[in-house]
């Protein structure tokens, strides 16, 4: 049995809530805050990029729970006030008002912030997209625009790039891949994605980077790239990438490196864990530290953690998954796909716009990819699940 009597839950995002919701659903009785950065109630960010973005959805559409659910959960909520500060053997937290809250178990979710240009700041028209409030912000500027440039081909580039085109706006997606999200599909589905995006219009520049961002009386006009290109541009998205946010943890004593650094349990230091986009954890099963950023990994992390603290913890070895809506294309992702990875298509048949692809590397399969087969999909996830649950050697953090 346990002896913790507080929880204290730093970060009040999609990985925060669900540690505390699990905790209570396991039947822990005792103190449980939330502490976030952000004024709003808990919210989800996949919808940020497509149905908040487009305006299919109202903004408030995206909390996570109703205000009745949060307040049924007994917990004490404290927005709107970063913690800037842990003292870890004490595991107290301060505050950027100068409050301090301890507890017995401290769990840290503060995510990650979004990488911007070096020249960006500032400059009108620049967005990047993290929160409900960028969201907000850059859905007024498609609005008013008619030329979109979106920096960075990943996951986020590349919904936002096909959110803006449905919108009706002239889009350019840019980044160093050659097809958007290679790095995480495999050359021969994001060659499939390339083709989808054309197809409707969106303007790839695959292998380039930005180089300089032009402007007019503040206002962003236009960009020119590593090649030599220059693009005109109203409004300017970049998604290159997110930094965990550790900033605050600098004083802890904590090992970061590229997030939290946990064990296998995804305790980062007695009476402290880590879970979400900032955990950077050992996988048993890929024997090395991963750190995921994405919306399932946030939820089943928070599920591993709540049982950890309440003393029926065990190794954290997901099979990492992700989706992506984009376009009439719904993407399904099972494990992680290694650059040297061997596609093949199992099911299904592209050209009909419906397939799985199995991605096999040099210790067997690793990857399951569905497009628009999502069934299918996941009755294929059962040939990549050893590779992930197989124990291998662990480490300290």
């Amino acid at each position: 049995m346990t002896s913790v009597q507080s929880v204290l839950v730093v970060g009040a995002s999609a990985a925060g809530l669900t540690t505390a919701e699990a905790l209570r659903r396991k039947g822990f009785t005792g103190s449980l805050s939330l502490l976030g950065s952000e004024s709003e109630l808990p919210y989800d960010r996949p919808p940020l990029s497509k149905q908040v973005l487009s305006g299919a959805w109202e903004p408030e559409r995206a909390q996570l729970r109703s205000a009745e659910a949060l307040a049924a959960l007994d917990a004490e909520f404290v927005l709107g006030d970063p913690a800037v500060g842990l003292d870890a053997d004490n595991r107290k937290i301060t505050t950027a008002s100068g409050r301090t809250l301890t507890a017995d178990a401290v769990v840290i979710a503060t995510g990650a912030t979004a990488r911007t240009l070096p020249e960006q700041r500032g400059v009108r028209g620049t967005h990047v997209l993290r929160k409900l409030e960028d969201a907000a912000a850059l859905r007024a500027g498609l609005l008013s625009a008619r030329r979109v440039v979106v920096v960075g081909d990943g996951v986020l580039g590349a919904e936002t790039a096909a959110t803006a085109r449905q919108m009706g706006l002239d889009v350019t997606l840019v980044g160093p891949q050659e097809a958007p999200m290679t790095g995480q599909l495999g050359a021969l589905v994001a060659g499939h994605l390339a083709d989808l995006h054309r197809r409707n219009g969106v303007k790839l520049r695959g292998g380039v980077l930005p180089d300089a961002l032009h402007t007019e009386d503040g206002a962003v006009s236009g960009l020119r790239l590593s090649d030599g290109t220059e693009l005109e541009a109203d409004v300017v998205v970049t998604a290159v990438g997110c930094t965990p946010a550790t900033d605050w943890l600098e004083s802890s004593g904590l090992n970061l490196d590229n997030g939290v650094v946990c064990d296998a349990y995804c305790r980062a230091a007695p009476g402290i864990w880590a879970v979400g986009d900032v955990a950077r954890w050992h996988h048993q099963g890929l024997g090395r530290l991963v750190r995921l950023e994405n919306r399932t990994n946030a939820a089943e992390q928070g599920l591993a953690v709540a049982a950890d603290i309440l003393g029926d913890g065990k190794p954290y070895v997901p099979v990492p998954y992700f989706w992506t809506d984009q376009f009439d294309v719904k993407l399904q992702v099972y494990g992680i796909a290694s650059a040297v990875a061997r596609a093949e298509v199992v099911e299904g048949d592209p050209v009909e716009g419906r397939f799985v692809v199995s991605m096999t590397g040099p210790q067997g399969p690793e990857c399951v990819l569905g497009w628009n087969m999502p069934k299918q999909a996941r009755l294929q996830r059962a040939a990549v699940v050893d590779h992930y649950t197989r124990p291998r050697q662990p480490v300290t953090p």
